[in-house]
């Protein structure tokens, strides 16, 4: 069993379902509206705990109801939450999502409590994150702690898994340098790297700007294609399972906390396990919201009968 540990975020989800998004200056009527846990990285918490692996969360709630809550689904998730710190006279991130009837959605995200999170709150959980097999991090939390959180797991010869989103083309090199193995989608590659995702080509010369920084391993998500998969310099693209989408929310967070749960620490199952990541990825976008969607190790077991 894999031990996981998640410095990210945590959002409460409020769901607009609507036919499609509004052009400039129109006013539409939403469907119907719905709330749900999430934040990318509660998200991928859930997912890794859900495909088994012992879970660690390293974040920041505010002192509000959407808190209680949040820390609640995550305990019952099994998700380890001593190292989850309430920040008082803040709120609880936010995030609000346009969801439209083709599955697509846009989100919106208020940080709240997210960007409270200190350097302090990372050397706090340290003991904790020396002891994972795996530490994975993203953008609705300061970089900062993100590159901390790095550098203590380095420390104690642990892998760091960096999620780049939401986008962002200002990466320190301090942080890219801690990275073993770095997740971005397609659109975030391209601002990172300049290098916009036309084929494999294109992917290969991605995978090659990121080893620049000692990043030998690449995962870039391109969407219903599946991905493009580098380890140490040889790539190749695993195919996405063919679905129907209702909702694409939380799909490349189920993605990351279910390949992390099963990777090998040496990497030697790179291939297979994005093969386990995109088959859970696969189940969540059959249903609607976060966390109501995120499958289970048996669910993903079962859908490849």
């Amino acid at each position: 069993m894999n031990k996981v540990t998640v410095v990210g975020s945590i959002n409460v989800d409020s769901i607009l379902h609507i036919k499609q998004l509004p052009q400039p200056g129109e006013t539409i009527g939403m469907n119907s509206f719905s709330k749900a846990a999430g934040g990318k990285g509660a998200n991928q918490a859930v997912s890794a705990a859900r495909s088994g692996a012992k879970t660690y969360f390293v974040g920041c709630v505010g002192d509000d109801s959407n808190g209680d809550f949040m820390l609640k689904q995550l305990d019952d998730n099994k998700i380890n939450i001593d190292n989850i710190r309430v920040a008082r006279g803040s709120n609880t991130g936010q995030a609000y999502i346009l969801l439209q009837e083709s599955g697509q959605n846009s989100i919106i995200v208020q940080a709240g409590a997210n960007f409270e999170l200190t350097q302090a709150d990372i050397e706090h959980a340290s003991e904790t994150i020396k002891d994972s097999d795996f530490v994975i991090s993203e953008f609705e939390t300061p970089m900062n702690t993100g590159i901390t959180a790095f550098q203590l797991a380095h420390q104690a010869g642990k892998k760091t898994i960096l999620n780049p989103a939401p986008a962002n083309n200002e990466i320190p090199s301090d942080l890219l340098s801690l990275t073993d193995l770095i997740v971005p989608n397609e659109t975030e590659s391209e601002l990172i790297t300049g290098i916009k995702i036309t084929d494999q080509k294109s992917m290969e010369d991605s995978a090659r700007y990121y080893e620049r920084f000692g990043i030998k391993n690449v995962i870039i998500t391109i969407g219903e294609h599946g991905s493009y998969v580098s380890l140490n310099g040889t790539g190749k693209i695993v195919p996405a399972f063919k679905v129907n989408a209702v909702d694409t929310t939380a799909a490349g967070d189920t993605f990351i906390g279910a390949l992390a749960s099963v990777l090998d620490k040496d990497f030697s199952n790179l291939f297979e396990s994005v093969v386990y990541a995109s088959r859970a990825s696969s189940l969540t976008v059959q249903k609607l919201g976060a966390f109501p969607s995120i499958p289970t190790n048996e669910a993903i077991v079962d859908a490849e009968k």
